[in-house]
Order: C-alpha cells, then structure tokens, then sequence
C-alpha cells in the first residue's frame, strides 16, 4: 500500500452478463470495445464521476466480475473483425490494489497481447512487476496514459486515498517510456483552488518532462450532486479544502457533456482557459504538446484526449525487457 491509510474496501464477486468487450459512448473511443474488470473502484477517489452510475456499488465496495477471462477468450474468437485495441477502463482502474482485480487483468491483458490486440490503459494505481514485463515485452502494442495531478502527497491521500502515490506514477512513466512503450500523462481532473497554483503546475510539468513522455491531457474538474456529496462527507474533517473548491464553483453554470448527454456543473469558460493556457505554456517550454479533453470542455476549443492512444493496425510485438533498459 502506498499511502498509509488502511485499505477499507468490500470486495465482492459476481459474474458478468453482458459482454466483455463493450463499446463505449466516448468519442475518444470511438471503434475500440472496452473492458471493466470491476464495478466501483478500489482507488475511492472523491471526485470520480462513475459514483453516479447505476452500477456503482455503493462506497467502499469494489465487485469483481469474476469471469470476465472466461468470456473474454469466448468472445474474441468469435469477432469477425478483431479489435485493434482493448480500453481498460471507462470507469474503473485495471489497477486497483486488490489482488483479484490485478490477476484478472494480467490474464486479460496477456491474453490480447498474445493474440496481436492491442491493450490501451489509463491508471492511477501502482502498476505490478509482472504487468510492467508483460508492457515491456509487447511494447508496440501497449498505450499507457498515467493520470496525476499533484505532487503533494497529502492532497493526493484525501483526494485519491488508495491510488499510488504521485511520485510512484512519474516513475513509472519514465520506466515505460524507456521500455518504449507509448506514454502520456493525463492530468485529470486539476482541483480548482487546490491543485491548479502555477508554482505547483509548473513543477508538475517539470517532473513529467524527465520522464520523456511528450503529450499530455487536461482537463479540470466537474461537479454532479453525487460527487458533490461525496466530496462534502469525506472532506468534514476539512472543511478549508472543500470550502475552496466549492467557492471556484460560484460564477458556473451547467454544461452539457457530450461523453453522455447529461449536464455537469464546470468551471467558467474563464477560469478553465486561464488554466489550460498556462499549462500549455509551461508544457511548451518543455516540448509537451498538450490536448484539452472536448468531453469535458464542450464551450470551448479542444479536441480529443486520446484516452486510449491512437492505433492503426497491430504491430508484431517487440522482445524487449524492462530489465535490459538502462
């Protein structure tokens, strides 16, 4: 465990009825099934916008679709056309510090790999030893976008209490980038009036450039009822983090987000321009070209994330060993 705090999450099982390999209703993903191991997340961050799912479980409480490996090596035979790529997850992390759910993914994942699919991931969460061989050895066929958007550790254990620390991640984008697999960072969602000071930007682009990732993603947070409760429960002890957020939020209106036609309440067009433009010019210096999530940011110029990578066709998969990088 990276942060101190105790994991204190349920972890049931079920299996899946519906499909593994599921479209998603996001334009960035638009052509690639995607996959959830779990519903709810282990990671139990504040602000995660799938707590307004109906297949939320409720917080705390993690429920592993135990035979998504089974269904996953019935289904993929049966494609007509094989996927390119497989997206790990639209609302859970493939790692969670939950031993089942890292398991089941490895097999997921060694399964596509095997069989010239691509797999694309966004993460948070410590990446294990053996997944990182298994990226390492099929390099070309693995994207990997790693979301941090702080440095300060304490920031990061109330927001995000069971997802690997920050400095954990920036070392894993520059172990995957020497390895060569496709990085990016994703800095998503940037907590207005707590992780959007332009010392502590700076600084985080700073550190992403030393890890030779080269793109990066952007995005600033939205607020549901859910999350808004969420964040109102689990911050009482502090009441000075939730009151400055929430005060960022007195000039907004609601802002239809077209990942899933509903309305979100967003920061002024303002304040989310001043933002992204210093963070682009900051990236910049550094010769990180920055997207601006059009999901999330419908009113104002941007474009797509690339959550899951760009892919064209399979590539042969490359030997190569996270070992032998120097």
């Amino acid at each position: 465990m990276d942060h101190a705090k105790k994991l204190q999450v349920e972890v049931a099982f079920a299996d899946r009825k519906a499909a593994v390999l599921a479209p998603s209703t996001l334009e960035c993903l638009s052509g690639l099934p995607t996959v959830n191991l779990t519903a709810g997340c282990a990671h139990n961050c504040l602000y995660c916008y799938s707590r307004g799912y109906s297949q939320f479980p409720g917080e705390n409480k993690v429920v592993v679709y135990a035979n998504t490996f089974e269904k996953l090596q019935a289904e993929l035979p049966r494609k007509r056309k094989k996927p390119v790529a497989v997206y790990f997850s639209p609302s859970t992390d493939a790692f969670q510090p939950v031993d089942e759910v890292l398991q089941l993914g490895y097999r997921c994942m060694r399964y596509l790999l095997e069989h010239d699919v691509g797999v694309a991931v966004l993460t948070k969460g410590r990446i294990p030893e053996r997944h990182m061989e298994l990226f390492a050895a099929h390099s070309t066929l693995v994207q990997v976008q790693v979301d941090v958007t702080t440095l300060d550790e304490g920031i990061a254990a109330v927001f995000e209490p069971y997802a690997a620390l920050p400095d954990v991640r920036i070392r894993q984008m520059a172990r995957l980038v020497r390895a060569g697999v496709t990085t990016r960072a994703r800095l998503d969602p940037i907590l207005p009036g707590i992780t959007d000071g332009e010392a502590d930007l700076a600084t985080l682009v700073e550190r992403i450039a030393e890890t030779g990732v080269k793109e990066a993603t952007i995005a600033t947070l939205f607020l549901r009822p859910m999350i808004t409760g969420t964040l109102r429960r689990n911050l009482s002890s502090r009441p000075d983090l939730f009151a400055r957020l929430m005060s960022e939020f007195e000039d907004s209106r609601p802002l239809a987000l077209h990942a899933e036609k509903s309305r979100v309440v967003s920061l002024s067009v303002a304040k989310r321009q001043c933002i992204y433009s210093f963070f682009r010019s900051a990236a910049a210096r550094h010769g990180i070209s920055v997207r601006v999530c059009a999901c999330k940011n419908g009113d104002m110029p941007s474009e797509s994330c690339n959550i899951a990578g760009k892919w064209t066709k399979p590539h042969a998969p490359a030997q190569t060993s996270l070992f032998s990088v120097p």
